[in-house]
C-alpha cells in the first residue's frame, strides 16, 4: 500500500497537524523526516521495519553502511537517520554541561553517549566548581587502568589548567562488571592523595557499565 492509499486521516503529517507530535508512533515520526518510500514498500513499513529489527535505541548506532543494507534505505535516507540521532546527542550533551554533580547518578547520566567505543575501557575526569558544576571533561587514556599509565601530574596539570575546584574520575568496564578490580583501587588512592597536596579534591571515582554504575564515595572507599 502506497501512502497517498492511506485514509487521509490516519498518514502521519495529518495525524501530527490534528493530535501534536505525542500522538504519532516512532515509526511515524521517523516516517516524516525520510518522507517517501519506494515502490513496492511505503515509508510507514520501511519505518516500521526498522524499529522492529533494530529497536529505537539501536538505530542511532547503526553505520551509513549498517542502514543503507535495510530495504528502501538509501545513502540519503540513511545520512538522515544518522543527522536525527546525531542531533539528539548533541542537545543531551548541551543540556549536561554545567550540569551540578549531586551523586553518582548524575555522572552516570552525563557519561552516556560519551564513551567512543564502549568495548575499550576509558579513563575520564570530570573538573568541577566550588558548586560542584562541570566546567569540563577530559578523556585521559585508554585501557585497563595501571598505576604505571596513569601519573597524577597529567591528571592535576588539567585540573589546574581548568581551575578546577574538585574533580571526579570515571571509566567504563566494557564487560558491564562495575565492581572495582585491585588496580581500580591503587590508582584512586594514589590520585586521592594527590589530590590532598594539592587541594583539589577527588570527589569520587565512578565506574560506570550499560545501565549500572559503582561509586567508591557511596561504598566508603574514598
Amino acid at each position: 500500500m502506497r501512502i497517498h492509499d492511506i485514509d487521509p486521516d490516519n498518514r502521519p503529517r495529518e495525524r501530527f497537524l490534528h493530535s501534536g507530535k505525542e500522538a504519532l508512533s516512532p515509526a511515524e515520526l521517523l516516517a516524516l523526516i525520510l518522507r517517501s518510500g519506494t515502490p513496492n514498500l511505503n515509508i510507514i513499513d520501511t519505518c516500521n521495519h526498522l524499529i522492529a529489527e533494530h529497536s529505537l535505541e539501536g538505530l542511532a548506532d547503526l553505520s551509513l553502511r549498517e542502514l543503507q543494507k535495510i530495504p528502501g534505505i538509501g545513502q540519503a535516507k540513511a545520512m538522515q537517520i544518522a543527522a536525527v540521532f546525531e542531533l539528539h546527542r548533541r542537545i543531551r550533551f548541551a543540556r549536561n554541561m554545567n550540569r551540578k554533580i549531586q551523586g553518582a547518578r548524575d555522572v552516570f547520566e552525563y557519561m552516556q553517549g560519551r564513551i567512543p567505543d564502549e568495548s575499550k575501557e576509558h579513563l575520564f575526569v570530570l573538573f568541577l566548581n566550588t558548586k560542584n558544576r562541570i566546567l569540563s571533561h577530559e578523556s585521559v587514556t585508554v585501557g585497563t587502568l595501571t598505576s604505571s599509565l596513569i601519573h597524577p601530574r597529567e591528571i592535576f596539570k588539567a585540573a589546574i589548567r581548568q581551575s578546577a575546584h574538585s574533580i571526579i574520575l570515571v571509566h567504563n568496564h566494557p564487560s558491564g562488571d562495575v565492581q572495582p578490580s585491585n588496580a581500580d583501587k591503587q590508582v584512586t588512592s594514589i590520585l586521592k592523595k594527590s589530590g590532598d597536596l594539592l587541594q583539589i579534591a577527588l570527589l569520587d571515582h565512578v565506574i560506570v557499565g550499560n545501565d549500572d554504575w559503582f561509586s567508591f564515595r557511596d561504598h566508603s572507599l574514598l
